[in-house]
């Protein structure tokens, strides 16, 4: 396979990633998987959270698929794939983990529209403690947030937690 189309599956694994992450976090973290999910949405006691665990299940794939690629023979478009599957394992660890819910702490300020407003439909995500009723299930691709706000509005806040105050996961919303 040539090196531009090993590209192209890369950075449209990655793309799929994020259609993927929105039907697992809507249907599956909000759905049967609540029981580890909603341990994210209520504030932490430690570092690590029974969420984390949907990190080891996703990498699993990438790993099989890049062992695959490398070291059993299914070819370079499973290398590929794994890549991009990891690659957007990264981007989700950067944006969420590190950037959003500051995990390890940084300094980093949202000045762009895009990350602005990726940041805020996090956080208005969070602005619901229950398996229902939230909004804004996908992260690198996120509605506007004056159009969360309005849904959130229109579901009459049920489920909607109280303000933690400046440093909270809901704070600015």
């Amino acid at each position: 396979m040539s090196p531009i189309i090993l590209m192209l599956l890369f950075i449209a694994t990655i793309a799929a990633m994020e259609g993927f992450a929105y039907v697992m976090h809507r249907w599956v973290m909000h759905g049967p998987g609540w029981f580890l999910h909603a341990s994210h949405h209520r504030p932490r006691t430690g570092f690590f959270e029974a969420n984390d665990l949907y990190f080891v299940i996703f990498a699993m794939p990438s790993i099989l698929l890049l062992l695959g690629g490398v070291q059993w023979g299914w070819g370079n478009w499973a290398t590929a794939v794994g890549a991009g599957v990891a690659a957007y394992g990264a981007i989700y660890l950067g944006f969420h983990d590190i950037i959003v819910h500051q995990r390890v702490r940084n300094r980093y300020v949202a000045r762009s529209r895009y990350m602005k407003r990726i940041v805020q439909a996090h956080r208005l995500h969070h602005a619901v403690e229950t398996k229902e009723g939230t909004v804004s299930f996908g992260f690198l691709v996120a509605p506007h947030p004056t159009a969360l706000k309005r849904k959130l509005a229109d579901r009459n806040r049920q489920g909607v937690r109280a303000a933690r105050g400046r440093r909270g996961v809901d704070a600015k919303i």
